[in-house]
């Protein structure tokens, strides 16, 4: 699969997911302002890579995206959540996310968290009504795995770890390359591994395959946290929709700040290779755009 097509398979993903996540809050009963407040991040913009993902491994073992599709906006909620708190003063203190000004600044500090806790509490609402499509054990078991990957041992552990080695929060020293591995593999690895993970546990795919789509995912989450560290030193506030330069600026460890540009973009195709490997017993459309979209995630850097 060629670049473009990839790309207009990816934007076609994202307008199904936009949709779904304007009104999936239609018939919920809640503050007014919150709600203001919740779909002001959710509908932000992004590619919505996360719950592509899910919808394309799901559909690469005969799952239908319309089962799905919940759950897929659920690891969008969960991404969301995710922002909306590392924006905070105490966290990363952005201005800007995707372009426009960060959930705070717009709503305050404690409506932000406030909407981070109702994104993070919604999603997993939004996964268990899959059960209504789905065998029941399948989403069980996706919820727990998901549970698992952004809790204390996925994503919000490497956050800790993330505010440990970051200097501007008076860290002792820079962290290692493993170190930063490390944080990655848990912060940003653990939610992008999930969504393919889940998308293979919803179409009730074997053990071997579903360790097959992890080992995949793994590298690719590894790729594309290296791409971005590169893109944050090289590119500029517009393009990327967020401060550019805001990890130097905060003395945060990065790939760049370790191993420099050129050593970083090769380590990052090494882990799309790898990627890409693991995706060798599959076959068809699904798996063509999978590859090609682990060769985007590491060639939008160069």
């Amino acid at each position: 699969m060629n670049l473009e097509t990839m790309k207009k398979r990816l934007k076609a993903d994202a307008e199904e997911v936009e949709l779904f996540l304007a009104h999936c809050l239609d018939e919920v009963d809640m503050p007014e302002r919150l709600k203001e407040s919740m779909l002001y991040s959710l509908l932000a913009g992004g590619k919505r890579l996360r719950p592509a993902l899910c919808l394309a491994v799901a559909e690469m073992f005969g799952g239908r995206r319309e089962d799905v599709l919940p759950f897929a906006a659920g690891l969008e909620f969960i991404h969301t959540y995710s922002l909306v708190h590392d924006d905070l003063p105490a966290m990363d203190d952005d201005d800007l996310r995707r372009g426009k000004p960060t959930n705070h600044k717009v709503y305050g500090e404690a409506m932000a968290i406030l909407t981070g806790d109702a994104l993070l509490t919604e999603a997993f609402g939004l996964m268990a009504s899959c059960s209504t499509a789905l065998p029941a054990e399948r989403v069980v078991q996706a919820i727990a795995h998901a549970a698992f990957s952004v809790g204390a041992v996925g994503m919000v552990g490497g956050q800790v770890l993330d505010l440990a080695h970051t200097e501007a929060r008076g860290a002792a020293r820079k962290g290692s390359l493993d170190d930063l591995m490390e944080i990655h593999a848990r912060k940003t690895g653990a939610l992008i591994c999930t969504s393919c993970v889940c998308g293979a546990l919803l179409a009730g795919a074997s053990q071997n395959d579903s360790e097959a789509v992890a080992a995949w995912a793994g590298a690719l989450g590894s790729a594309f946290q290296i791409a971005d560290d590169i893109l944050d030193e090289v590119s500029d506030t517009a393009t990327l929709g967020k401060p550019a330069g805001s990890d130097a600026a905060q003395g945060k460890t990065t790939y760049p700040a370790l191993l420099g540009i050129e050593k970083s973009r090769e380590l990052a195709r090494q882990r799309a290779d790898e990627a890409i490997a693991a995706l060798a017993p599959f076959t068809g459309e699904h798996k063509d755009f999978l590859v090609a979209l682990t060769n985007y995630a590491v060639e939008r850097s160069f």
